[in-house]
This record gives C-alpha cells, sequence and structure tokens, in this order.
C-alpha cells in the first residue's frame, strides 16, 4: 500500500531577518548564515532523496554575497517559494501599493537568482491580508501556505516579546506576530479561497488534529532540551493523528533547526533550542526526517497543491474577511 502524502517546506529565514524581527539594529549589515546553512540542510535532504520547498527571502536573492548559495538550493532540484521581500511579520498591515511590490520585488530577485519564478507564498510570521491574498491570485500563484491553525499563537508571541527589548510601539507593530488563538479554528485540510482571491489553494502548516498542538521541528526540539525520546514520541502521535484524520501534512521547518549558538550565533541564543550542542540537535533533525519519510511520501509544496487540487469540486471553501 503507498504512502499518504507529506510536503515539506523550509522559511529560508537569514541571521538579519531574526535580528531585525527582534528590534535590534545589527541586522542593517544583513549579516548571514547561508553559507553555513544551506550546504548543511542539503546535504541531510540528499542522503534522504527528499526533495522540498525553500521559501527564500527576496532581499537574500538581491544581495550578490548570497547568490552562489542560493544557486545551490535550485541546482539540486528544489522548488523556491516566495517568503516577502523585507520579512517583516507586519505584512498584512502594508498597502495594497507596499504589497504589489513587496512580492514583485521578491519575485523578480528570486527568478534572477534560481531561474524560478515562485508559484508559492508563505508570509513572514504567518502574516497575511485579504488584499495580500487577492494579489497572490491575481499574480498567478498557485497556493498559500501562512495560515497556522493552533491556539498557542498569542502564548509563543508572549515568549518572544519577554525574550526580547522590543519597545511598545515596536511590540504594536506585531501584535499579530504568531496569530491569534481564533486562528485555532481554521482547517488543517487544505483549501480555496473564495471571493477576490477565489482559485487560491490555502496548505496550513499543520498541527495536531483536534488539540492544534504545532508538531513542527522547532517545537519537537524546544521538547527535546528536556527528553529526547519524550519529544519523538510526541512528534510520532501528531504524525499518527494526522493518518488517522486523513490529513496530509504540511510540516515546516526553519534554519535555527539546523543550527545552534556554537556555531557562532550568540546572538540568537535568546531563541528556544539555541543551546542544544550542533551534532545533538542535528542528530534529532535527522530522527525527525526520518519518521517523516518512514510514515509519508514526501514532497515539495507545490506537488501538494497539484494533489489537492485534482479533488476539485470536494475541496472546501473559505472566505477571508477581515484581518488575521
Amino acid at each position: 500500500m503507498s504512502k499518504p502524502l507529506a510536503s515539506l517546506s523550509l522559511d529560508l529565514d537569514n541571521k538579519w531577518s531574526y535580528l531585525k524581527t527582534r528590534g535590534g539594529e545589527g541586522w542593517k549589515s544583513f549579516p548571514s548564515y547561508l553559507d553555513l546553512l544551506i550546504p548543511r540542510v542539503l546535504d541531510m535532504l540528499a542522503r534522504r532523496n527528499l526533495k522540498i520547498t525553500f521559501f527564500v527571502v527576496g532581499q537574500d536573492a538581491a544581495r550578490p554575497e548570497n547568490r552562489a548559495a542560493l544557486e545551490q538550493i535550485a541546482a539540486a532540484g528544489h522548488e523556491i517559494g516566495n517568503h516577502s521581500f523585507h520579512h517583516e511579520p507586519w505584512l498584512h498591515l502594508y498597502s495594497r501599493e507596499q504589497l504589489l511590490e513587496e512580492v514583485r520585488s521578491a519575485e523578480e530577485a528570486i527568478e534572477r537568482v534560481t531561474g524560478q519564478r515562485p508559484r508559492g507564498f508563505r508570509g513572514p510570521g504567518y502574516s497575511f491580508s485579504p488584499e495580500l491574498l487577492e494579489l497572490l491570485a491575481s499574480r498567478g500563484y498557485e497556493y498559500d501556505g501562512s495560515t497556522f491553525p493552533t491556539y498557542l499563537g498569542p502564548l509563543a508571541r508572549l515568549y518572544y516579546f519577554m525574550s526580547s527589548g522590543l519597545s511598545r510601539k515596536e511590540r504594536e507593530q506585531r501584535d499579530q506576530l504568531f496569530g491569534s488563538w481564533k486562528n485555532g479554528f481554521r482547517p488543517l485540510k487544505p483549501y480555496l479561497w473564495t471571493g477576490p482571491a477565489r482559485g487560491l489553494l490555502e496548505i496550513p502548516v499543520t498541527t495536531m488534529p483536534v488539540l492544534k498542538m504545532p508538531i513542527q521541528p522547532s517545537y519537537v526540539l524546544f521538547a527535546a532540551r528536556f527528553s529526547v525520546p519524550l519529544a519523538l514520541a510526541y512528534y510520532r502521535a501528531g504524525l499518527g493523528m494526522c493518518r488517522l484524520a486523513g490529513v496530509q501534512p504540511s510540516i515546516l521547518l526553519h534554519p535555527l533547526d539546523f543550527l545552534s549558538a556554537g556555531d557562532g550565533l550568540e546572538e540568537l541564543r535568546f531563541f528556544p533550542a539555541m543551546d542544544i550542542p550542533t551534532a545533538n540537535k542535528l542528530a534529532v533533525m535527522e530522527r525527525l526526517l526520518d519518521i517523516l519519510a518512514g510514515q509519508f511520501r514526501v514532497v515539495p509544496m507545490a506537488e501538494h497543491a497539484r494533489e489537492a487540487m485534482r479533488g476539485g469540486a470536494r475541496l472546501p471553501e473559505m472566505e477571508m474577511a477581515g484581518g488575521r
């Protein structure tokens, strides 16, 4: 019997983008870890013959020093998605004109470097808006992957704020980072947007069915700080619940799943699980990829979208009203 499908993607947030969201000044020189990260991730994927989607930030694609690293992703046969140009999690506050420039400039920079014109989009910090969805549909995007159906968004935001030195104004700007508790009521299975964004497919970032607890590796790694066997058991349980519920999971990776403070990233030690030694963290990531590939047929998000669209009229629809 064939395995059920799952998609795997990585939001290629760079060092500067994390510093920027945190409110520091060091980001303005655009410090990068892509030369270290990308070969490490590509090697781990190649040893498992996995093809995934990399959501690339346009600002990184526009900088010549990143070209060689980003070219490696396309050369290895992975899908390239659009992760905005400036990577600002308050994208939902942008005007229509700002959104157009943000999406268009990222598209152009990414295509110049990788040879691929993105057909999938994910907003930074799960940020999206009706205007953004309408714009994506009008520009021919096949899917969006910005929704995160969990009740825990406000708790993740609170933890982030407590570990940062953001001013009151900066906190107000980021007050929808990771979404609201209402996002827990959003569907887990793909659906089509209606209205002006009609035809655009939404592939939610998967959380545990019913409980809506995150099962992304970033959260599993945090649990692994206390017990690796329990963290792996939690991950297996989440994937098992997806199989029982008929959910084809869309699993999201982040760069810091493969990096630690010991990689010369002391400025990012405030992130959860950055204190795990690099070798230990990579060993857990190897296990997580093996578990996923052992239970599912792992594909890039574009293939997940095509598979979902084959459902045609059976796909549910959802109207996008108001903000996040």
